[in-house]
C-alpha cells in the first residue's frame, strides 16, 4: 500500500521484510530522523522521516518517509531482536 503526500512524494507502508544478502555493503553517512505515532481507522502507525545532509540544496528537507503498522513493526522488532540480541 502506498500513500501519496500533497507534494507528490510517496510514502511506503511496510508490513513485511525479506532478508537480502549483498556482495558489498557500506556504512552510510549519519543523518537525522524523527518519528510520529498516529491512529487511523482503528489502526496504529509509526511514521519515520529522515532528513538529508546539511550540505543539501535545501537543508533539513524531508528525504524519506516510511510507515509501519502493527505487523510491520512486529516484523522489524523480530529482526532487530535477533540481529542485536536484544533482551525483553
Amino acid at each position: 500500500m502506498i500513500y501519496y503526500l500533497s507534494e507528490g512524494r510517496h510514502m511506503a507502508l511496510i508490513r513485511t521484510f525479506e532478508r537480502k544478502y549483498m556482495d558489498r555493503n557500506s556504512v552510510h553517512d549519519e543523518i537525522s530522523a524523527s518519528y510520529t505515532v498516529f491512529d487511523r481507522d482503528g489502526r496504529r502507525f509509526i511514521q519515520i522521516d529522515s532528513y538529508g545532509r546539511d550540505e543539501r540544496q535545501i537543508p533539513g528537507k524531508k528525504s524519506q518517509t516510511i510507515q509501519l503498522d502493527r505487523d510491520g513493526a512486529h516484523a522489524l522488532y523480530k529482526i532487530l531482536k535477533g540481529e542485536f540480541q536484544f533482551q525483553d
